[in-house]
């Protein structure tokens, strides 16, 4: 029992309804539906690829067209949907950073969240920071929008996971210095090849390192041993650059001794054949013609000897002045004339 009293009365609120003026609007409800049916139909039965993009079109759920850029209609109210793929512009993957665009300026971000991604474990077991960027490109879109759920993410994770092999299996001082080339080229080629075997449509252009460097920690004592390095090598590469200054030049001056020695040593034994044969000769003339022979030597002989012997003078005692007998040496000297 209720001792406050009946319950109170529920009214309808049907009963507040002016049913007057409903049957008098009641005519204009069919051609609005009519008006918004028509203007649903005209907004949803077209739709625009922009120049990067590609579309794919899905007819309750199921793929039917890939459209190229452009302006293109399909079936309206919500038959045909129309989902943009970026085919032609290059996408990328940061990773152990973000970078952001503040009112056109690109800003740097490292927190713990990326040191996460970017700290590895080196083959001779050294840790190192390694800041890379994926760069790709949708090749095929109804594969990249339907083999796996997200694919973005997939890339991610096969990424880092690609990375963080090869720098395992190699050495710190390697991936720090001269093999970050390689490592990039290895961990693309590798990452590519995953991608195929899912088949997700997305083609690997390019994975650059962007920053490697040990922790923060032991940043100072890797300067000095980086430091201590280039010291090394530049004391290498003078040696090298005397050894090649030195090591042709003694070559050289070694090869004209031995050419000198060998011409030296072609000319005595041309000499003295040249001799030989000449004495075989004057012998044969000598035999043939003795007289002549031993006057023809005579005469050679005098010939190379009297120009050796300087000016001879015969003094008179009649005479003041020496008389030369024979001017040899110096034709420029004329005998003098006796009146």
């Amino acid at each position: 029992m209720n001792r406050n009293g009946p319950p109170p009365i529920q009214r309808n609120p049907l009963d507040d309804i002016n049913w007057e003026e409903f049957r008098r609007y009641k005519k204009l409800i069919l051609p609005v539906i009519a008006v918004i049916m028509i203007v649903s139909g005209i907004l949803t039965s077209y739709y625009i690829v922009q120049p990067e993009e590609e579309a794919v079109v899905k007819r309750f759920g199921q793929v039917v067209a890939l459209k190229q850029p452009g302006l293109h209609f399909k079936v309206p109210y919500g038959i045909d949907t129309a989902q943009m793929v970026p085919t032609a512009r290059v996408l990328k993957q940061e990773f152990g950073f973000r970078t952001d665009s503040v009112e056109g300026r690109t800003t740097y971000r490292k927190d713990q969240r990326h040191r996460d991604e970017s700290l590895m474990l080196t083959g001779d077991l050294k840790v190192i920071d390694v800041e890379w960027v994926v760069q790709y490109r949708v090749s095929d879109p109804d594969k990249f929008l339907h083999r796996v759920r997200h694919p973005e993410q997939t890339l991610r994770d096969v990424s880092e996971a690609v990375m963080r092999r090869i720098v395992g299996n190699s050495l710190g001082s390697d991936v720090l210095t001269e093999r970050r080339v390689q490592v990039a080229n290895a961990a693309r080629e590798e990452l590519q090849k995953a991608m195929d075997n899912f088949d997700i449509g997305i083609q690997i252009s390019t994975i650059e390192l962007q920053d490697v460097t040990p922790p923060e920690p032991v940043k100072p004592a890797f300067n000095e041993v980086n430091q201590a390095e280039q010291e090394r090598e530049r004391f290498i590469n003078e040696a090298e650059k005397r050894r090649n200054q030195v090591i042709p030049r003694a070559q050289g001056q070694a090869q004209q001794v031995i050419a000198e020695a060998r011409g030296y040593a072609a000319r005595r034994t041309n000499a003295a054949r040249g001799e030989a044969e000449r004495f075989t000769a004057v012998y044969q003339a000598y035999l043939g013609a003795p007289d002549v022979t031993r006057q023809r030597m005579y005469l050679e002989m005098i010939d190379q000897v009297l120009p050796q012997a300087g000016k001879i003078y015969i003094m008179d005692d009649q005479q003041t002045s020496p008389i030369p007998l024979l001017n040899l040496g110096d034709t420029a000297t004329k005998l003098p004339t006796n009146r």
